[in-house]
Formats: C-alpha cells, sequence, structure tokens
C-alpha cells in the first residue's frame, strides 16, 4: 500500500553522531600503516564518501599501490564493524521524532553512502532498524549519492511517491543527491562537511530533531 509521504535520511552525521567509531577505526588504520592519525574535528572534511575515500582525504597523497589499498580498507572495516557502535548515538530528537513519523504512516528509509550491511548492523544496535522501511547503502545498487536514483530507487521499493518525498542531510552529496532527483532537502547543520551551511542548496536548516515534525507538517 501506498504510503502518505516518504522521507529519505542520510545516516551519519544526519540521524547518527557516528564520528567517535569512524575516527576510532581511521585511527586505527593509521597507526597500523605508519601515517598521521587525526583529531575528531577532522571528520567534518574526511567522513561522506566512505571508507577508502576518507582514508585518501586523510593522507592528501594518492596511493597506487592497489595491494595497500585494499589491505588499509580491509584493516577499517574489520575494526569498525566491531567497534560500530561503542560511542555512536542518535542525535537529539530523532528517535521521538522517528516514533512520531510512524504514528502519522510516513514512511522513512535510509539513503547511506555507509556500506548495507554496517548501516543496517548499526542501526539494529543503536535500536533504530525498526523505524525504517528500507536501508540503502553505497552497495545496495549499482550507483549511489549523490545520483539521484540511489533515492528515487528506495522511494520507487517502498511504493512511495517523488512528489511526496523529501531528503534529509548533512552534506552537499546529500543536497546535490537531492536536487538530481528533483526533491526538498533539508540540511542537519554540524554535519560531516567542510562547506558552509549556505555553500549547500537546502530548503531548511536545522540543529538536531527537536520539534522536527513542525517543519514536516508544512510539507503534508
Amino acid at each position: 500500500m501506498s504510503q502518505n509521504y516518504t522521507i529519505l535520511f542520510d545516516l551519519d552525521g544526519t540521524i547518527v553522531n557516528t564520528a567517535p567509531d569512524l575516527m576510532a577505526a581511521h585511527n586505527h588504520v593509521m597507526r597500523t600503516f605508519g601515517f598521521e592519525e587525526k583529531k575528531m574535528e577532522d571528520i567534518k572534511s574526511l567522513a561522506g564518501k566512505g571508507a577508502w575515500v576518507m582514508m585518501q582525504r586523510s593522507l592528501k597523497k594518492q596511493i597506487n599501490d592497489e595491494n595497500l589499498k585494499q589491505r588499509m580498507k580491509k584493516e577499517f572495516l574489520d575494526f569498525y564493524s566491531k567497534n560500530i557502535d561503542k560511542e555512536s548515538k542518535p542525535l537529539k530528537g530523532v528517535v521521538d521524532f522517528l516514533e512520531w513519523a510512524q504514528s502519522k504512516n510516513i514512511s522513512s528509509a535510509v539513503c547511506t553512502n555507509k556500506q548495507e550491511k554496517l548501516a543496517i548492523d548499526l542501526l539494529k544496535k543503536i535500536n533504530l532498524f525498526q523505524y525504517f522501511e528500507y536501508v540503502a547503502g553505497c552497495d545496495t545498487f549499482e550507483y549511489n549519492k549523490p545520483d539521484p536514483r540511489h533515492l528515487t530507487s528506495v522511494v520507487e521499493i517502498i511504493g512511495g511517491k517523488l512528489n511526496k518525498t523529501i531528503m534529509v542531510g548533512d552534506s552537499e552529496v546529500d543536497g546535490d543527491s537531492a536536487k538530481n532527483a528533483n526533491l526538498p532537502f533539508i540540511l542537519v547543520e554540524n554535519g560531516y562537511t567542510g562547506k558552509k551551511p549556505e555553500e549547500i542548496k537546502h530548503d531548511h536548516l536545522i540543529k538536531d530533531f527537536i520539534d522536527f515534525e513542525k517543519i514536516i507538517e508544512k510539507y503534508l
């Protein structure tokens, strides 16, 4: 049955503060392979496009050794998967909002550039998985954000309508995805991006999800 409305959420930095666990995995890899560790505030310029891009941004130099790349990526994913929920927490108001959305027959889904199995595992471990009808990761389809099909395919799968869909995210990747799919975009402040809010096209800007339903009600 087609739902009343659909809200697509990015994951890292949008509905869950995953920075502590991402940076712990990042620094574990850097220590293991003899590279420089980074501080927590560096997450803004590192995260958002997957494990290897995070490390490549950190190194600030091209690594052409394919074997080294794969070893570093594997080390990151192995460590991160075992420590994925050590300090990761939902943003303020997320649980209350998702419960409200369910009560209003609003569909919620996740579109993330995290691997699907990691996204699902994290959501289950922090007790959020039950609120989402679908979770699409970077490897769910043959394309991922900012390709609009990452969003539009999810809407199609859950039986939603694009003219009744909103995207919520924390970076230009999410903003570009929404723009490319012709969807309204709500930007979460202080996310994992090096850009300022005014540099990312958005329809609304929020700090957290407290009273978020008031914004959503304008679309219903």
